[in-house]
């Protein structure tokens, strides 16, 4: 029989899926997603990603069936998969949406094209995001983003299944795909089903903590929207959730409070594009720093200690380690304690930003490869383009954190030590330490080094570059490729200016 497959990938999903609806148009189609191990082999896959798309794929098989669909699970690699496909029943095109993920599935694609060429197989790809393709620089984004999430969604089609015989790939487990044995127990899980309602409940309660409480590691779960792993696995569409929010915006009894949270958020959903965007465009800064004068800054400096120490929670400073330890129970946290984590890791302990982001990218639930990546260099300094901010973790703590209750409740040995001691715990007195039970390098760790010297050293050595002349030359060209372009034209609202932008795209 002739058919159509489409292509499942980072789009979990039947509501505005472009590619599903293309293919129910013109006849039988093969709902296909493939699992492959390679990609799951990468440094940035975790167990818990696993186990958020094993329940977004139980929410998608139950709604193709509904439809009148069904979907087929298959194990390998991609072109392998496909070319068992053809040679079993050929099909007449594929269908799927673009893509915009780490170089393994970058690679990966640009094989499935090629197998595409040689079967003379039309592949059909359709915008997932509002990241343009092929975009050269930016004088036009803002307007093609609106164009995007301004068009209609496309409703669930009337599904007619390809009648074939069904693969029977065994489904490796985690520990087979050799993932990191450790998973969040207090994770966000997957599905559409599960999305919604995270929206639904921003949209109409939680929106009206969202102004000034998304900062606080305090407020921030329930302050932020937590719609970010639901966009990430495409559980949820963007566009849906543009004009979810717009509508409910357009209500005027809406009070106040919730009004200025929505019109918050709205501009970091765009923003979210944004980022998405400089990884589309150059998918080699997933690697190499954005500003090639940068090169060879922190690289040949690594130091394993200091990356180890981060990693267990053990770098001294109370606010960061209890960043982790939620870090680890839930697989999220809120965007300005992230851009800590990055700066901390980046001057004071002067770690290059890939292997740290490899490590934060299997601890986030909600990892997105162009914001991530992105985010990772413009908190480490090596854009070239973008403000130096680094991120005082004691000031930090004292401003959002100030009574200790955060530090207390992910630092269970912190309980007894008084709010004057609590940021800076190794300046107790040896007496004191003793009283509260806490022994400063036994029982919670010291400081990994002297925060103001060693933050004050690595400074001078970034705005050494920044400064030169041969590094400085090269700005503008970055700038075309990736700065933003005409924001007074956007018809968005914009964060206050207290909330730059730098500071916006994973605050969702």
């Amino acid at each position: 029989m002739t058919y159509r497959v489409v292509w499942f990938k980072r789009d979990l999903r039947v509501w505005d899926h472009a590619p599903l609806v293309e293919a129910a148009r013109l006849g039988p189609v093969l709902c296909l997603y493939v699992l492959e191990p390679a990609l799951w082999h990468q440094p940035d896959a975790a167990r818990q990603h696993l186990g958020f798309v094993q329940e977004s794929l139980k929410d998608l098989q139950a709604e193709l069936k509904r439809l009148g669909g069904r979907l087929q699970l298959a194990v390998g690699d991609a072109v392998d998969v496909l070319e068992r496909l053809h040679n079993a029943a050929p099909f007449l095109e594929l269908l799927s949406h673009e893509e915009t993920g780490n170089a393994a599935s970058y690679e990966r694609d640009r094989r499935v094209k090629g197998w595409c060429a040689e079967r003379a197989v039309p592949w059909r790809e359709f915008r997932q995001f509002g990241v343009v393709r092929g975009l050269r620089e930016r004088k036009h984004w803002v307007r093609q983003w609106e164009q995007l999430t301004h068009a209609e969604p496309a409703p669930a089609p009337a599904l007619q299944a390809a009648e074939l015989p069904r693969f029977t790939d065994p489904w490796p487990s985690a520990d087979e795909l050799g993932l990191d044995p450790h998973e969040p127990p207090g994770r966000q899980r997957g599905g559409r089903a599960r999305g919604l309602e995270v929206l639904q409940s921003f949209l109409h309660e939680r929106s009206a903590s969202y102004r000034g409480g998304i900062s606080s590691p305090l407020s921030a779960p329930s302050a932020c929207s937590r719609l970010s792993p639901y966009l990430t696995w495409g559980n949820l569409s963007l566009r849906e959730v543009v004009q979810a929010t717009r509508s409910r915006l357009d209500d005027p009894c809406l009070p106040g409070r919730q009004r200025q949270g929505l019109e918050g958020f709205m501009s970091r959903l765009h923003w979210h594009c944004h980022f998405i965007q400089k990884l589309e465009t150059e998918p080699a800064i997933e690697h190499h720093n954005m500003h090639p004068g940068y090169q060879g800054l922190r690289e040949h400096d690594h130091n394993p200690a200091h990356l180890q120490a981060l990693r267990d929670g053990c770098t001294g400073w109370p606010l960061v380690d209890a960043c982790v330890a939620m870090l680890r129970e839930t697989g999220w946290i809120n965007f300005r304690m992230r851009a800590m984590l990055v700066s901390v890791a980046a001057y004071p302990l002067w770690l290059h930003w890939r292997p740290v982001g490899e490590w934060l990218a299997r601890q986030f639930i909600d990892y997105e490869p162009g914001i991530h990546w992105s985010q990772l260099q413009m908190q480490s300094g090596t854009t070239g383009i973008n403000t130096t901010r680094v991120y005082n973790p004691i000031k930090q703590a004292q401003d959002h954190d100030p009574h200790g209750h955060f530090v207390r409740r992910w630092l269970p040995a912190m309980q007894r030590v008084p709010d004057t001691w609590l940021f800076q715990p190794w300046l107790m007195p040896p007496e004191l330490q003793a009283r509260c039970g806490v022994l400063v390098g036994v029982d919670i760790a010291a400081p990994l080094v002297d925060l103001e010297v060693a933050t004050r050293a690595a400074k001078e050595r970034v705005y050494a570059l920044r400064t030169d002349p041969a590094v400085a030359a090269v700005q503008a060209s970055i700038v075309k490729r990736h700065g933003s372009r005409n924001r007074s034209a956007e018809n968005i609202t914009r964060p206050r200016p207290a909330e730059a932008p730098s500071q916006a795209s994973l605050d969702f």
